[in-house]
């Protein structure tokens, strides 16, 4: 059976504030993500439904709301699922980006080959791409620029 959100009466006084005074459609949400809940007595499934948003992004209203009050704290974005830290990349890519101060003429499948063997697995290439692009780097006819 799932739990049932409970709300200090404190939370829904604050609801019915943001309500009031709502300026977005996304405050709007996240009081109605309260008060739905709260005093309508809607279960998790129905609130979203009514709000037209996912119930993961219900609780995360609901979350966000609880702690308004507290430094800003965002969930989102970030590196979840990097193959190497920024200084791994820095080192891996130091030689190649050397090379191409020198004036040598990088082209991206060598450099893609050798990151795979590095990491032991098949990437696809837009991995490869999006990291020059971090590191500074755009790509013109398969070669790869530094910007300055």
């Amino acid at each position: 059976m799932a739990r049932v959100a409970t709300f200090s009466k404190d939370e829904i006084v604050k609801a019915n504030e943001l309500r009031n005074r709502a300026n977005t459609v996304e405050e709007i949400q996240r009081a109605l993500s309260v008060l739905l809940m709260a005093e309508g007595h809607m279960g998790a499934d129905k609130a979203a439904s009514l709000l037209g948003i996912s119930k993961r992004t219900l609780f995360r209203y609901r979350e966000s709301f609880r702690h308004q009050d507290l430094p800003s704290r965002s969930t989102w974005g970030g590196r979840r699922h990097c193959l190497m830290s920024p200084e791994e990349e820095q080192a891996f890519l130091s030689p190649w980006l050397e090379k191409a101060r020198e004036g040598g003429v990088i082209t991206v499948p060598p450099l893609h080959a050798a990151l795979e063997e590095k990491l032991g697995r098949k990437l696809p290439p837009s991995t490869t791409y999006r990291l020059l692009s971090r590191h500074g780097c755009y790509i013109a006819r398969s070669e790869v620029h530094i910007r300055k």
